[in-house]
């Protein structure tokens, strides 16, 4: 998720004060938007009935079928899938080379609470995302800890 540009964009947009949803269908060949569309527009009047808290927007990830084939929303947690990365190599058009992450994952939970599980059994995944990242457990012990020598 942390390499995803809508994701950022809506993490942009929470820093901001603006309520804002990171809308994702989870194909990149599948051509039928509607689905996500039609939830999207629907997500948003609950989002303005119901407003986000501050620094808090939406991850939401649609899957590549049509709409009669959802199996409904869950509200899940981010995953942890695993990845095998790589980086193809393209040009430019002013001739310069750029590098793009693509990747395969590995695993998929077979648990409908996390964003891949919900994905996999045709359902709508919504996350509620905060895009301070701070591990708060580990900042109090970290005070105890001799980093001035």
């Amino acid at each position: 998720m942390i390499y995803s540009g809508t994701v950022s964009a809506a993490t942009e947009g929470a820093i901001l004060g603006i309520p804002s949803i990171a809308m994702s269908l989870t194909s990149y060949t599948w051509k039928n938007f509607s689905t996500a569309a039609h939830f999207a527009r629907d997500l948003a009047q609950t989002v303005k009935d119901h407003p986000l808290p501050k620094g808090v927007f939406l991850n939401v990830n649609v899957p590549a079928v049509e709409e009669k084939n959802i199996q409904g929303v869950r509200i899940t947690r981010q995953g942890h899938s695993n990845w095998m990365d790589d980086y193809h190599m393209y040009k430019a058009p002013n001739k310069r080379e750029y590098y793009w992450l693509v990747g395969e994952r590995r695993e998929i939970p077979d648990d409908d609470n996390i964003d891949d599980g919900a994905i996999e059994q045709n359902k709508i995944s919504i996350t509620p995302i905060h895009y301070d990242l701070t591990f708060y457990p580990l900042l109090e012990k970290m005070k105890k800890w001799d980093i001035e020598r």
